[in-house]
């Protein structure tokens, strides 16, 4: 027994040596922009290289700077030119190499950078009279040049629009166009002034001056958007010619469609393939459900009526329902009896709009009445509020491959926002030209979000960075006040309640609307359900780029969500007093990293190998050891669940654990 106790003391100490070592050699990477790697592989901001000053500790940030020692109020560029320090985050390439805008902050269109530690200005706000940046580079002379007068009141209008003396607010391209828009005619005076001085015009990008006012330009490749911005041309999006997949090569384009999908040779249509897709509404009389292609009914909840927010997982056929101004979800099987309805969470506030995470096993919804986003386990063992403070949310939407978060809000501002699946990283995608958006759908093949404006009565899409916008359905008599919004296949279906009606058409340009039921007492919620809306992928843990090797382990209790990697050598001994393991660790791409960590894996095992041996020896006349594995899968595919559509998973697991009271949040 001491030579095994040595033994095991010597093992466990050559095992912990290694892990420590191999900590000490892994170092995090650095942001490819906005940090600048040392040769010992610490991280530092590109604002600190070649500045004359050391910063790295082996001094590799002031190594081939060619000599370059700008003054203090200079910044020294990787081009090796010095420039004001006024310049950087101008939104200008002052250093012709980019380096003076690398590291700033990326404010969205309309608004100006402070630098890269401070904020983001609205543009109104810039050369108003009162300083905002801390460095005071909002209100600097160059910038502002004759503007720069006695503090006024900030200006309501938009980047890109003038503001006349009485307040009114015109497009800026309408100022000195010989025509008077302001009712003042302000927007004529001074026109012999060169506009491009100020803010650029509010422009992007090129501001061109004329003898007669000033229009703004795109670089080659870029187009003009809201009179002011630029923005890349997608020549696939802007040609609007293929449902799904583009190549677009010398000058034409070729079309193609996704696994699952089969490419007609005469129309060029991508149809999924498999059983028919599914239709299923909500009504005053209950939730209905109906293929595309055939006239068949089927009542999936009578006893639940109301038009209420529906979303689906497809591979179990399992619809998730609440009523509308109401706290309930409901979880229904569509291969059930109708009477059998499931209450899955009763929560604080109304359910206005759901979302199924169907790789993560997650429900979202979010609530009007409170103001948040919310998350839980889909059998509803644990939810949490996830985004809070937010004016009238109205619509949600996931997507779960790339770890994306979709919200909708129609209040004071309204807007579309994105996230990461736990909520961090908000990025506002559709601010302008936007009143009062209800409804998200995704366009998965395609990666577009599509949503419904009931305020201008529109279809509108985007891609997911909030690019190359397009409007898709106008109203057309049956597009005025839409509940439901659903994309698959080349069509965009919708509800519309004032002509009680579900209807769809082109997804590219609205045409060939059709009309597919009628007479539909008070519709609501809609979705289109099939396979290939939900595609099989790796789980994406929480937000982009963080995508596990094995499983990802869901913590809803802490104070904030917690998304975590676990491996399948630590998922089969982990007991249920530790519901998640962080991923700390290098990728196992790394070989020198994964020969040490096979090493340690082989040490781990015998070591175990020995303690149970020497167990069984020294109890052998009283117990017997016995060792439980959780259901932990290996599969990088979380679809695939064995058992009933609610069997037990990582997720569920962890939930069964919390018990918590379902009745407050």
């Amino acid at each position: 027994m001491g030579h095994l106790g040595g033994s095991s003391l010597l093992v466990a100490q050559l095992i912990l040596h290694l892990i420590l070592g191999a900590a000490a050699h892994f170092v995090p990477t650095c942001h490819q922009q906005r940090e600048f790697t040392c040769s010992d592989g610490t991280c530092i901001s590109t604002l600190k290289v070649c500045d004359g000053h050391t910063d790295c500790e082996d001094r590799s940030d002031e190594h081939h700077c060619g000599h370059v020692w700008c003054k203090k109020d200079e910044f020294a560029c990787h081009s090796r030119r010095c420039i004001s320090i006024d310049f950087l985050c101008n939104g200008v390439d002052d250093c012709a190499d980019g380096s003076d805008e690398l590291s700033c902050l990326n404010c969205a269109a309309g608004f100006f950078s402070c630098g890269p530690s401070d904020a983001c200005l609205p543009r109104n706000r810039v050369c108003d009279g009162q300083t905002d940046c801390k460095d005071g580079r909002d209100e600097t002379r160059k910038l502002c040049g004759f503007a720069q007068t006695l503090p006024q009141t900030p200006s309501p209008c938009a980047a890109s629009e003038f503001q006349c003396k009485n307040g009114d607010c015109i497009r800026h391209t309408w100022r000195c166009d010989h025509s008077e828009d302001c009712s003042d005619g302000s927007d004529e005076e001074n026109c012999d002034q060169d506009e491009c001085q100020v803010n650029n015009g509010g422009c992007s990008h090129h501001c061109v001056d004329q003898p007669m006012g000033f229009f703004c330009n795109c670089p080659d490749n870029m187009k003009l958007v809201t009179d002011s911005q630029c923005e890349e041309v997608d020549v696939c999006l802007e040609s609007d010619v293929c449902d799904q997949l583009c190549v677009h090569n010398n000058g034409s384009i070729t079309c193609d469609c996704h696994k699952g999908y089969r490419r007609n040779s005469t129309t060029g249509e991508c149809k999924a393939e498999g059983d028919d897709a599914q239709l299923v509404f909500t009504t005053s009389k209950g939730i209905q459900l109906k293929s595309i292609t055939r006239s068949e009914y089927k009542e999936l909840a009578p006893h639940l009526p109301g038009p209420g927010p529906l979303a689906a997982v497809a591979f179990n056929r399992t619809v998730y329902w609440a009523q509308q101004g109401k706290g309930s979800i409901y979880r229904i099987s569509m291969d059930a009896k109708p009477e059998k309805a499931v209450l899955v969470l009763k929560v604080q506030g109304s359910v206005t709009s759901l979302a199924v995470d169907w790789i993560h096993q997650l429900l979202y919804w979010a609530s009007i009445d409170r103001g948040w986003v919310s998350v839980a386990f889909l059998n509803g063992s644990a939810h949490r509020q996830l985004i809070t403070g937010l004016d009238k949310p109205s619509a949600v939407a996931v997507e779960p491959l790339q770890g994306l978060l979709f919200w909708a809000e129609r209040g004071s501002s309204p807007k579309i926002e994105r996230a990461g699946l736990d909520g961090r990283d908000r990025k506002p995608l559709v601010t302008s030209s936007i009143r009062h958006p209800v409804a998200l759908s995704l366009d998965m093949p395609r990666q577009l979000l599509y949503w419904f404006d009931e305020g201008m009565r529109r279809i509108s899409r985007v891609t997911l960075e909030g690019h190359q916008r397009k409007t898709v359905v106008e109203s057309n008599g049956y597009l005025d006040r839409s509940f439901g919004l659903s994309v698959f296949e080349g069509f965009v279906y919708w509800s519309e309640e004032v002509t009680r009606s579900i209807c769809r058409a082109n997804k590219h340009n609205g045409k060939n609307l059709q009309i597919l039921l009628s007479n539909i007492t008070s519709p609501g919620g809609m979705l289109i359900i099939h396979p290939v809306l939900q595609p099989k992928g790796p789980s994406v843990c929480g937000r982009p780029g963080t995508v596990c090797q094995h499983e990802c382990v869901i913590d809803l209790i802490s104070e904030s969500p917690l998304f975590s990697c676990v491996s399948p050598e630590i998922g089969k001994n982990k007991t249920q007093e530790i519901p998640s393991i962080s991923c700390a660790i290098p990728a196992l791409s790394d070989p020198a990293f994964a020969g040490i960590l096979s090493l340690i894996m082989f040490l781990s095992v015998l070591l175990v190998g020995m303690a149970v041996w020497w167990w069984r020896e020294e109890f052998r006349p009283y117990r017997s050891l016995t060792v439980q594995n959780l259901p932990l899968k290996e599969s990088q595919d979380p679809l695939i669940i064995q058992g009933p559509p609610m069997a037990s998973n990582t997720c569920i697991v962890k939930g069964t654990l919390l018990k918590l009271d379902l009745d407050g949040e």
